[in-house]
């Protein structure tokens, strides 16, 4: 057995990985008259082993609800979406609303219904117009290259779509995970207003599969953060139809390179998330060193990534670093001031707890960059994490005060 690095696949989506199609049509829900996608369906030619990863939001959504029902025997086959109507707090209409969405997708692909999988975003309040979504699957035709166009499909704010596909190779066979994500605003760790679909065509113990997606979102989803809120209707899927021809993978070096090509596609597609966040103009990089574990480290890197005077500071390159050590200080982490070392990329704010003299126009120019670097030395241990946000602008106001005018 070879180990191989994950190469990426050109222009590659979610239905890369063999047996995977995926359409995706305008219904009118999300601008009613215009031409913009935005209901899809993904679809695996073979029935697959399924995962899936959900909001903590103590609201959630009837398609949120409906999922964690249909993964219960943790195997799937499709996946219908729709952007525009987040069908969450519509009661017992919304229920009824998101199982005829699978029964819609089931009928139309010759599947049991409880073989789909559904998810929704949109305004959270408002009635799903189920004759449309009726209207829009006769419509939809999947197809191998139909990955782009669902990618654009469950977009909402997004500026852009975000894809991406990996492939290695083991004991002969050539694995491929291809995953797509939506997410611009009420993004926050333990998930936000975020949907990711991941496919792959390898053979996967279900156990291990659900291990390897939480794995996988704890160090990516639950690491990026743009403005602190979350929403009812997070949703990540993992779809693994075995059509690879591999071994089922489930311990050993296949179940390490397989976690380390999930890994590098979540990681990716979250880093995309805050890079396209509502308004944002800066991605911003926390790195924490030398926590005593691993969950200190992640406590302090969030809380920084997420702390709103950071986010203006970084917006306004001011070099107030005195924000970043405000929010260590009430992230929860074990800190002790006397230890703690500061980085803004190359330059030193803070050496064993004190001020140390910076160039402040150096400091500037690096906020001014496209990416913030950020790092902490906690000096107590060895855990380590990153976590990831952006800048605070204007535009993230103006957005969001308009989101429904």
């Amino acid at each position: 057995m070879q180990e191989v690095e994950p190469k990426l696949v050109p222009k590659g989506t979610i239905t890369s990985a063999k047996g995977f199609l995926a359409g995706a049509v305008s219904a009118g829900l999300k601008t009613k008259g215009e031409q913009i996608t935005d209901l899809g369906i993904l679809f695996s030619e073979a029935p697959a082993v399924a995962a899936g990863m959900f909001t903590t939001n103590k609201i959630k959504a009837a398609p949120v609800i409906l999922c964690q029902r249909h993964l219960a025997k943790r195997s799937a086959q499709a996946i219908i979406v729709n952007s525009g109507y987040a069908n969450a707090c519509t009661g017992e209409q919304g229920t009824r609303d998101a199982i005829e969405m699978a029964n819609l997708a089931a009928k139309k692909l010759g599947i049991s219904a409880q073989d789909v999988l559904v998810a929704s975003t949109g305004v959270i309040g408002a009635c799903l117009p189920v004759e449309h979504i009726r209207a829009g699957v006769e419509r939809v035709t999947p197809s191998a290259e139909g990955g782009h166009e669902l990618a654009k499909a469950i977009t909402t704010t997004d500026a852009a779509p975000k894809e991406l596909a990996v492939t290695f190779n083991i004991s002969g066979s050539e694995i491929i995970i291809g995953g797509i994500a939506k997410g611009a605003g009420m993004i926050h760790p333990n998930l936000a207003t975020l949907l990711c679909f991941l496919a792959t065509d390898a053979a996967v113990d279900p156990d291990f599969l659900q291990l390897a997606l939480k794995k996988a979102v704890d160090v990516s989803f639950n690491m990026i953060t743009i403005d602190g809120d979350t929403s009812p209707n997070d949703t990540v899927l993992l779809l693994a139809n075995g059509l690879a021809g591999n071994e089922v993978i489930a311990d050993g070096l296949p179940a390490e390179m397989f976690q380390g090509a999930l890994d590098e596609i979540c990681l990716y597609l979250a880093r995309q998330v805050v890079k396209g966040g509502e308004g944002a103009t800066k991605l911003i990089e926390v790195r924490v060193e030398g926590a005593s574990s691993v969950a200190e480290a992640r406590l302090a890197a969030r809380a920084i990534a997420a702390s709103p005077l950071v986010k203006t500071a970084v917006h306004g390159c001011d070099p107030n670093w005195g924000r970043i050590i405000a929010a260590l200080g009430r992230s929860g982490s074990q800190v002790e001031e006397a230890k703690l070392d500061l980085f803004l990329a190359d330059v030193c704010l803070m050496e064993k707890g004190k001020p140390t003299p910076f160039d402040r126009e150096r400091a500037k120019a690096i906020l001014g960059q496209d990416e913030v670097n950020i790092r902490l030395c906690l000096n107590l241990g060895g855990g380590e994490a990153t976590a990831w946000g952006c800048d605070l602008s204007e535009e993230y106001v103006k957005i969001n005060s308009e989101y429904t005018t």
